[in-house]
């Protein structure tokens, strides 16, 4: 507890104590009310305060007005009436009990957040003449090697250029297991170096780096709020004058009526149902609890490698019941290999060769793949007129000679005849001289957890599950049966993505969303026209994690369905809240009006229903078991 809850319990044990003490003592009137004065000042002197405030702001409509009328009203019965005013002090006890409680889980749930915090590194270290010298993160330029020894923080993204280790990514991804790296691997800012010093080459700028993203889409989330949540604001201010003008009709109105009829006006009787009216109306619980709920959630998602991007997000992420995918680096890992070469004209080596240089200036996977291939560094030199032609493929002048390497579609541009290739994978057609020389097939391995993620999101409930891609069909069939994808579509470029996309949207039944994953650049539009885009973070592109609105830290897509489940229970958690204060609520109230309900079930009704709606709204820091 920090020292103003501490302050808080110490007021609450006086006052329990003292408020005991009296009662033992049993004092007679009016020694009684200057007892019973003093445990309500000490527990209610920060209520009454504040009160007074808002009724001079003009803003008296909260919890503490509808408190203090309640049990100065009580206080003034017990003194003209009853003579006892236990129930008037209880009731402001139990409040701060309630507030107690709240603020604790507040805490705890910021305390979850703040520790994600942690991640922000403070000083990078350069070495200068065999020396470590710390600077400031945001001082380091692009391409500086930097040193992380054993304990510390890796504060810049990069890649390592000398030494080997292990570093824990537990903050980022939410995997305990740390990764062993070595030279030549990339590490991510926020990883703690665990065992070995490593010498790192940043690639980004510390503004720029994944532990600066992470912390501004934390920072961020809590702006966006869920129509829940707007909508519990709105009640609150609506709802508080209605009780209490309804309060004010109960005590009144009855009595004058029974004053007209020529019978007694009890006006002490209904006066005190007013004040008991008054404290069960308190919308404490939801106006506390549904804030907590969503907050709470976010920051147990963020704990499980999952960041989302705001509470609003949350909500349509639980209505989710189609979940389109991209392949390429979301199903698979996305490193091509060439598996093999059919209907060779020239000999093999050569037409490697020949694609190898042809692709030299592009930077796509199955470009880099041939490169590989080749063996050897391009020399740019025998290479000139390189034209790319997006979903297509690439034409080019090699060695003075006309080469087109890409998918049939470009062949049938060039007007070149292809002959078939029944092999599993991406298949790079390639004509030199405007004759076809041949076919290379290029096959990207499955994600060892992609079969499990399907599976999972079957398991979520999720009726469609759906894979776009730019692969031929013959590859993309392969790969949807071995997964159970249930949608395949291939061939397609990025524009064809989003058409297909927004179909899917126009298909759906009323209510329910339509999530797309996603992790390249060529992925943006969609991401962006989804209902909920889910980007893979941790090797994805900027552009792709700046359009999503959900973020996988470890690239995991079974993380797809955690993300989906860790939402429907945050949405139940609401549900439950709002249903349970509001059920209990009018109950009471219309047990108060009819002149059954007492202060104590006053006391339940208000902060018994808030202790028990925060409690259960901290259940969505519990992500383990979703």
């Amino acid at each position: 507890m920090n020292k103003k809850q501490k302050k808080t319990l110490a007021r609450i044990l006086i006052a329990s104590f003292l408020l005991i003490l009296i009662r033992m003592l049993n004092p007679g009137q009016p020694l009684a009310f200057f007892l019973y004065l003093l445990p309500y000042l000490v527990i209610g002197y920060d209520v009454l305060i504040k009160a007074v405030k808002g009724i001079g702001h003009g803003q008296f409509m909260d919890e503490n007005f509808l408190m203090c009328t309640a049990t100065v009203g009580a206080f003034i019965l017990a003194l003209t009436r009853t003579g006892d005013y236990i129930e008037a002090v209880a009731v402001m006890l139990f409040y701060q009990i309630g507030e107690l409680f709240q603020s604790i889980a507040v805490g705890r749930s910021r305390r979850n957040i703040a520790s994600l915090m942690d991640i922000r590194p403070d000083e990078a270290f350069v070495e200068e003449n065999g020396e470590f010298v710390s600077v400031d993160p945001d001082e380091v330029e692009i391409g500086t090697v930097i040193s992380v020894r054993p304990g510390e923080k890796v504060p810049i993204d990069g890649i390592i250029t000398d030494g080997k280790s292990s570093v824990d990514t537990a903050a980022l991804t939410g995997e305990s297991v740390p990764r062993d790296v070595k030279t030549g691997d990339s590490v991510l800012s926020g990883s703690i170096n665990l065992s070995g010093l490593i010498r790192i080459r940043t690639t980004r700028e510390f503004g720029e780096s994944t532990a600066s993203k992470i912390l501004d889409l934390v920072e961020n989330a809590s702006s966006n709020k869920s129509r829940s949540e707007d909508f519990i604001a709105k009640f609150a201010r609506i709802y508080t004058p209605i009780v209490c003008i309804s309060a004010l009709v109960l005590g009144i109105v009855p009595p004058l009526f029974l004053m007209m009829l020529g019978k007694p006006p009890v006006w002490g009787d209904w006066i005190y149902r007013a004040l008991t009216f008054l404290v069960i109306s308190c919308p404490c619980a939801l106006v506390i609890s549904i804030p907590l709920t969503f907050f709470a959630g976010l920051g147990g998602a963020s704990h499980a490698g999952i960041l989302i991007k705001g509470s609003n997000y949350i909500e349509t992420l639980a209505r989710v019941r189609t979940v389109v995918m991209d392949k390429t680096g979301t199903l698979t890992h996305g490193v091509f290999e060439v598996s093999g070469i059919y209907n060779a004209t020239r000999p093999e080596a050569e037409l490697i060769e020949m694609t190898a240089l042809a692709e030299s200036a592009s930077t796509h996977p199955i470009s880099l793949s041939l490169q590989r291939a080749h063996g050897k560094k391009p020399d740019l030199n025998r290479v000139c007129d390189i034209q790319e032609i997006s979903g297509h493929g690439v034409t080019a002048t090699v060695d003075g000679q006309a080469v087109a390497a890409g998918n049939d579609k470009l062949m049938q541009q060039l007007g070149i005849a292809t002959k078939a290739c029944t092999g599993a994978g991406t298949i790079v057609h390639t004509a030199i001289e405007h004759e076809y020389a041949g076919s290379i097939l290029i096959s990207d391995r499955i994600k060892d957890e992609s079969a499990q993620a399907i599976a999972e999101l079957k398991k979520a409930g999720i009726g469609r599950i759906i894979m776009l891609t730019g692969d031929s069909a013959l590859a993309a069939s392969d790969i949807g049966s071995r997964l159970g994808v249930t949608e395949v579509y291939s061939e397609l470029l990025p524009q064809d993505k989003v058409a297909h996309v927004e179909t899917f949207l126009s298909e759906q039944n009323a209510g329910e969303k339509l999530a797309f994953v996603g992790d390249g650049i060529n992925d943006a539009p969609v991401l962006s026209r989804a209902d909920v885009g889910i980007a893979m973070g941790a090797l994805g592109s900027d552009a792709a994690i700046e359009a999503a609105d959900v973020v996988l830290m470890d690239d995991n897509p079974v993380k797809i369905s955690k993300a989906i489940r860790i939402a429907r229970k945050c949405m139940r958690i609401v549900y439950e809240n709002i249903y349970f204060a509001i059920g209990v609520k009018v109950l009471c109230l219309i047990l108060s009006a009819f002149g059954i309900a007492n202060m104590w079930l006053a006391v339940f009704a208000d902060v018994g229903v808030m202790v028990i709606a925060v409690l259960n709204a901290i259940r969505a820091l519990m992500t383990a078991k979703c």
